[in-house]
């Protein structure tokens, strides 16, 4: 007979500590993502490439108006510390140096899809409207289009769309930012 297993989640502080002792290295492309440790797929030259296009195009509009962060973890709370490809944060006067930035710190988080886009779509997205993230952007290479979650609740978003070429976007918290989607593809 084969016993019941158990799956044991990680907390953040434990997720923490496996890199404090070497267990988990800066090479390591892991996120705990509601406990378990996922391990991410390499970054491809499309990806890498439409996550520069995007910060070149963003840092520059923004600048002074709010924190353009590249592929760096946010905390979403005791079970979770994804690491999006961009995420738009609130000014603070120590660039969140003392500690990751939480939902409320975040106006936009993006992901940059080459080949997760289903697990971007079916874990992630929901994970950041439950966390309460204004909205969160599924930039979906393969499918050529942006998966666009709005109004957060306790179930993830209550507004998805999908954004395809010959549209434009512009982020809730910046509503003079116009993205034509073309520009966010590549």
């Amino acid at each position: 007979m084969i016993p019941s297993v158990m799956v044991r989640k990680f907390t953040v502080e434990e997720y923490h500590r496996l890199a404090k002792a070497g267990i988990l290295t800066e090479d390591d492309r892991v996120e705990l993502i509601e406990g378990v440790l996922f391990q991410m797929p390499p970054i491809g030259s499309a990806h890498a490439g439409s996550v520069d296009r995007l910060t070149m195009r963003l840092a520059p509009a923004l600048q002074g108006r709010c924190i353009v962060r590249v592929q760096s973890p946010i905390r979403l709370g005791p079970y979770s510390e994804p690491q999006p490809d961009l995420t738009l944060l609130r000014p603070r006067a120590d660039f969140y140096a003392s500690a990751h930035p939480g939902p409320s710190d975040v106006l936009l988080v993006i992901e940059v899809a080459e080949s997760s886009a289903d697990y971007d779509r079916e874990h992630k997205l929901p994970l950041y409207g439950q966390a309460g993230i204004p909205e969160a952007w599924v930039v979906d290479l393969a499918r050529g289009e942006v998966v666009v979650g709005r109004d957060p609740s306790p179930e993830g978003y209550r507004t998805v769309r999908i954004a395809r070429r010959g549209e434009t976007l512009s982020p809730l918290a910046f509503p003079d930012l116009a993205l034509p989607v073309e520009e966010i593809l590549g």
